[in-house]
């Protein structure tokens, strides 16, 4: 599968440590100097703005998709490649998957923990068979790697849901996932038994 356009989940909040800003200016950059379109949540605040704004700055092409309820709290992106103002999150959250090749979890709270499952609980549905990327910046994810281990581990999860995203450290590790993500449809089955 060619990854064109990227979805980008992360957090809206501006009062995180540095590095995590950091991260996702590395990120929004590399997607463009990739050749490769960002598709995130249309918002100018937190990790969202600083990676529409840092794909903006490399020359590359950043569409958001921003719900009506939200536009002012989030704070709408004014000089995005594209922006999509729709009624509700159920829309959003649709026409971001609808155009996006690859899915890249940044650091994030409540959102991104939504968007995140939602993502991956179509894949494992094989409602969709993109690459799921979780940048695992500073070991953000590692209590979520944790609980998804401890789901299997349990039985609530099969051992190939494993299978359903990528965890990475760096933008060569995402850029690497990009290329050798294969899709994976585990058995549905299965799921229930």
């Amino acid at each position: 599968m060619t990854v064109n356009s990227v979805c980008v989940y992360c957090g809206s909040a501006n009062r995180v440590d540095a590095t995590f800003k950091n991260i996702a200016r590395d990120v929004g950059t590399t997607i463009a100097s990739q050749k490769k379109r960002l598709v995130y949540g249309g918002g100018r605040v937190g990790l969202m703005g600083i990676v529409a704004d840092s794909a903006l700055t490399a020359g590359g092409e950043v569409v958001g998709v921003i719900p009506q309820h939200i536009q002012a709290r989030e704070i709408q992106h004014t000089g995005l490649t594209e922006l999509h103002v729709v009624d509700d999150m159920h829309t959003r959250k649709r026409m971001m998957v609808e155009r996006s090749d690859a899915f890249v979890i940044l650091p994030g709270g409540f959102g991104t923990l939504d968007e995140t499952f939602e993502i991956l609980t179509w894949k494992q549905l094989q409602l969709h068979s993109k690459p799921i990327i979780i940048f695992n910046a500073y070991g953000y994810w590692d209590k979520l790697i944790s609980l998804v281990e401890g789901m299997v581990g349990c039985g609530f999860a099969q051992p190939s849901n494993l299978e359903l995203f990528s965890v990475v450290q760096d933008i060569p590790g995402m850029l690497e996932a990009f290329e050798r993500s294969a899709p994976v449809c585990p058995d549905v089955t299965t799921k229930w038994m």
